[in-house]
């Protein structure tokens, strides 16, 4: 029996994804549950039109996010912060004050998103890199420069 699933179920598939699956699991787990509808041919149709609709925006959303990239990959940005005379920060820098320079830079990115190359975290001044995740397929690496301020 073929189910259109609802929802994501572990070991099965995705949302939107047509699965085939025993007529028992579909009609006495699956369907009740609310995981999944039967695949009849209106909702197979629907189906099809709902996968194509995903993918024009999918595409929309690729080439935004690979424009965002491209211009992230230009920009250097200049995180500020209290040091010391020999260059040691009084704290560290973390992806919230790598996100906070992205913003003034004119983009929007979430700070859950930037992760620092370095696993350690940063507490002297200098020129460092992050690699901020625009896409599931698009990921850039932006270069910072902690300065004192």
């Amino acid at each position: 029996m073929e189910v259109i699933l609802k929802q994501d179920v572990k070991h099965l598939g995705t949302k939107n994804e047509m699965v085939k699956v025993r007529p028992g699991y579909a009609r006495n787990f699956l369907i009740p549950q609310g995981f999944a509808v039967e695949a009849t041919i209106g909702r197979r149709k629907e189906h099809k039109e709902i996968i194509k609709q995903r993918a024009h925006k999918e595409e929309k959303i690729l080439t935004e996010a690979q424009k965002t990239a491209d211009l992230l990959k230009s920009v250097t940005l200049k995180v500020g912060a209290k040091a010391g005379e020999k260059g040691k920060i009084f704290g560290s820098v973390t992806a919230i004050q790598i996100a906070e320079a992205i913003s003034k830079s004119g983009f929007a990115i979430d700070r859950k998103h930037i992760t620092l190359d370095n696993e350690e975290n940063i507490k002297t001044l200098g020129t460092y890199t992050a690699t901020v995740k625009l896409h599931k397929d698009i990921t850039v690496k932006v270069n910072f420069e902690v300065i004192a301020e």
